[in-house]
């Protein structure tokens, strides 16, 4: 049944594609006809692209990555125990031999994320030195919250700590006892908070100073001239960019495929609808209509609404969970597991693994969060840099490394500890349910506290919210990829990214389920150690030639040029 089903959803697809491609390019022709002047673009529109928003033109870097997504579609239709069985093999290669990369390259961010934001390059603004934020701080930091990582949010925010505290990582704590539950907090601390945030730094900074103040297109290659020179306008830059957009549209197809586990686990929960494979599905079709919808009516408009709206329902329920929960186990359990996590975050950032079953642990926890992160590194750098001109790269550390750490780490804490608590003291056998599925533990923790339905209810449109925010974010950076840097992709551009992007989650989710996408996720990100590397090197290169620090030194060598006369 799997080939048809999947033939099937390609076919709605592509004729849902070609609609949308038609009826948006009609709308855009009719729109440019009616302009009494063409409207202009910064310019970062330049090395071919069109200046007028909606026109950018596919490039070769579009036809290939189409062409190559194509064929894995193709391959998972037809040949899904193969290509699980290539997936699988390649995944724990990956993971044996250079899953240490993972670790070194996050490390290596956070270093470089921390001196930007104390050294004096913090002073320079992300764009001209004139040029002043477009959103509120509210704003802002809610979009990338909300955007950037909210389903995970739901997907994580108990899952994880209630995981590790049946099975402690590394064997370091006795399962189901005080210290695991710290534990468990300390690991979740280290996989969502400044690891992951500083590789989004390092990729966001750079794109955003290449396209706001260097004036570059919104791509990686343009970003690592400094470093590979002129091979970066070639084939290589070309071949840099393909990957990029393939890792991209891997890592947000696993994203999308825990959100709609999620949504149809909270329906069970809601309404006892079974959440097997053909309501992901089903889940998956009719958001995947939504979010390319609002990809193609404009980025800045919906999602900064979507944002602050997700991420006020985020904040009610995380301070209604704390209030009714267990609010002094989940105190102490916070200031005891930050302190652990600060003393020892050194040793943990570089701890790799010691036998077989720390091996297999950290291939589906630790080195899948890294190399989910970096796969999602253009995605996240690229719409950090969208919305972030104007600001100051030291305001961009505090707020990208600083405030998504904190929000996260508070946010695993209340809903981690508040599950690992009913665990131990009220019998409850949600520690049990999370080994056999994680997709139900967020929703039996709300079952066990009052108002359950209500929150349940918010909770399900707060992982719709945070899908649609996620996905028309990924749209667009996928299409501005797809045009040559362009920051104003046309809409048949968003509309065929958008559809694809589904159509990729559902041919996966078909094939292997949720393993699958976390694997094309982990494999999709081995490029990015290296790319991430030669990122960091070229934007301390980049920042030390700025004008800022050229123009104060010019004074200095001018005094020093000049002759001493005798008289």
């Amino acid at each position: 049944m799997l080939v048809p089903d999947v033939l099937a959803a390609a076919c709605a697809f592509v004729a849902a594609g070609c609609w949308l491609c038609s009826l948006s390019q009609g709308r855009v022709t009719q729109m440019n006809s009616q302009d009494k002047a063409p409207r202009t673009v910064p310019d970062a529109e330049r090395n071919g692209v069109s200046r007028t928003p909606g026109r950018s033109r596919p490039s070769g870097v579009f036809i290939i990555s189409m062409a190559a997504l194509l064929s894995f579609v193709l391959w998972a239709a037809l040949a899904p125990e193969n290509l699980n069985l290539v997936m699988t093999a390649a995944s724990t290669w990956s993971s044996q031999n250079i899953g240490w990369a993972y670790l070194v390259v996050t490390a290596g961010c956070i270093a470089l994320m921390v001196y930007l934001g104390l050294s004096r390059f913090g002073k320079i603004r992300l764009g001209e030195d004139h040029d002043r934020p477009e959103f509120s701080n509210w704003s802002w930091i809610a979009m990338i919250c909300g955007t950037v990582m909210g389903i995970g949010l739901i997907s994580y925010g108990a899952a994880e700590p209630m995981s590790h505290f049946m099975v402690p990582p590394h064997g370091l704590a006795e399962p189901e006892t005080l210290d695991a539950a710290v534990r468990a907090m300390q690991f979740s601390y280290f996989n969502w908070g400044p690891n992951a945030w500083a590789l989004f730094g390092v990729f966001g900074l750079a794109i955003a100073y290449s396209t706001h103040r260097r004036h570059n297109t919104g791509l990686i290659s343009p970003m690592l001239r400094p470093v590979l020179g002129k091979s970066m306008d070639g084939w290589a830059g070309q071949l840099i960019d393909i990957f990029t957009i393939i890792a991209t549209l891997f890592g947000t197809t696993t994203s999308l495929g825990l959100g709609a586990a999620q949504i149809a686990e909270g329906v069970n929960s809601l309404t006892g609808i079974p959440s097997d494979l053909f309501v992901q599905v089903i889940i998956i079709g009719g958001i995947t209509v939504v979010f390319t919808l609002s990809a193609m009516s404009g980025v800045t408009r919906g999602i900064k609404w979507i944002s602050k709206a997700t991420m006020l329902a985020a904040a009610a329920l995380g301070v209604f969970v704390l209030a009714v929960g267990p609010t002094s186990f989940i105190s102490n359990l916070y200031f005891r597991s930050m302190g652990q996590f600060l003393a020892e975050f050194p040793m943990v950032a570089l701890l790799t693994p010691g036998t077989p079953e720390d091996l297999q642990w950290m291939q589906w926890w630790t080195y899948f969060m890294m190399a989910w992160w970096l796969s999602w590194g253009a995605f996240v750098g690229i719409f950090l840099a969208k919305i972030s001109k104007g600001r100051t790269i030291r305001e961009f550390v505090v707020a990208v490394l600083g405030v998504p750490t904190l929000v996260f780490s508070l946010w695993f804490t209340i809903f981690g500890g508040s599950a690992i608590h009913l665990d131990m003291f009220s019998g409850n056998s949600i520690g049990e349910a999370t080994l056999e599925d994680t997709n139900v533990t967020f929703f039996a923790l709300l079952d066990a506290l009052p108002l359950a339905a209500i929150t349940s209810v918010l909770t399900v449109a707060m992982v719709v919210l945070f899908f649609v925010s996620s996905a028309d974010s990924n749209t667009f950076v996928l299409s501005v990829l797809s045009s040559r840097g362009s920051m104003y992709p046309s809409r048949p551009m968003l509309g065929v990214w958008g559809l694809l992007t589904g159509l990729c989650a559902i041919v996966l989710l078909i094939a292997g389920g949720l393993q699958a996408l976390q694997q094309t996720a982990l494999l999709s990100a081995v490029p990015f150690t290296i790319i991430a590397t030669l990122l960091g090197i070229s934007l301390v290169k980049e920042l030390r030639r700025d004008a800022r620090f050229v123009r104060r030194a010019e004074p200095r060598r001018t005094v020093d040029a000049e002759p001493h006369t005798v008289s």
